[in-house]
């Protein structure tokens, strides 16, 4: 019987590269992952056959990922863009950066699909991490104890149409709206930073919401939004009242924790649909 290909993890920061490598074990897959350094970190990726690899050194990369028997990659884990200086590319990574085109200097969306379109024709076949990480996806509806009041779904709505507007500029996937007013918009700075400037914005009166979703168009299989208990405790210090995030397309970096975290703290957590907006219903945890 054959050895089954391998699941080739191209990692960032944070534990998903690890939940990752532990679902596909599961199922039965050899893994191996290429930490980019000085993101990836070295405890989450440490059990697993790995190496290092500066993002540049796309030579390495695909040479590692054939010596592996990679077949099928997933791109997860924040990563900074580097800018053009600093990303000193091997003669492969700069034959790339030549395929890649204007797509460099276009958004995070162009970049990422263009980068997703050209490792395909390099032979291999992109998955996203949900379609490891099944548990970590919400359908839609509460999830945890705490209910979101009338004033909060109406902030929803608002920031759910403030995030499609950003997203469509290839902006952010998030903002902070209190009492219909948008205290903060993400750009390339990230979620918890943004969360630090909503407390500083933060109005008389009801806490507000944190809103997260994919942008329109989005390529998902590379940098769907993200969700963690740090988010959870982050969005309580900056005095909100609840998150509400892109059902089926956001990751829970812990599920359980985050809920049992937000019901300790009182804060909502709610996974809507954008097309039906802030509906309330209760989902298992």
């Amino acid at each position: 019987m054959s050895t089954p290909s391998a699941v080739g993890i191209l990692a960032g920061g944070g534990p998903l590269p690890g939940r990752v490598a532990e679902a596909a074990a599961a199922a039965g897959r050899p893994v191996f992952i290429l930490g980019f350094e000085g993101f990836a970190e070295p405890d989450v990726i440490g059990p697993w056959p790995h190496e290092f690899v500066r993002l540049g050194a796309a030579g390495r990369m695909l040479s590692l990922l054939k010596q592996h028997n990679c077949s099928d990659l997933v791109l997860i884990g924040p990563i900074r863009r580097p800018s053009l200086r600093n990303l000193r590319p091997d003669a492969e990574g700069a034959r790339i950066m030549a395929r890649l085109g204007r797509s460099l200097f276009a958004g995070d969306d162009g970049l990422l699909g263009a980068l997703v379109r050209l490792l395909g024709e390099e032979g291999f076949h992109i998955r996203g991490a949900h379609e490891f990480l099944t548990q970590a996806v919400a359908q839609p509806g509460v999830l945890g104890r705490v209910q979101p009041d009338a004033q909060a779904q109406a902030d929803i709505q608002r920031g759910i149409t403030v995030v499609q507007a950003l997203g469509r500029l290839d902006i952010g996937q998030g903002c902070v709206v209190q009492n219909g007013v948008v205290l903060t918009v993400e750009a390339m700075e990230g979620t918890d930073r943004m969360l630090a400037r909503a407390g500083e914005c933060r109005q008389p009166g009801e806490g507000g919401v944190l809103v997260k979703m994919l942008k329109p168009g989005q390529e998902k299989r590379a940098d769907m939004p993200t969700i963690g208990p740090v988010t959870v405790q982050n969005a309580h210090a900056a005095g909100l009242r609840g998150i509400a995030f892109e059902a089926a397309h956001t990751l829970l970096t812990d599920r359980q924790h985050c809920i049992e975290e937000a019901d300790r703290i009182g804060l909502f957590l709610l996974a809507f649909d954008p097309v039906e907006g802030a509906g309330t219903s209760t989902q298992p945890a």
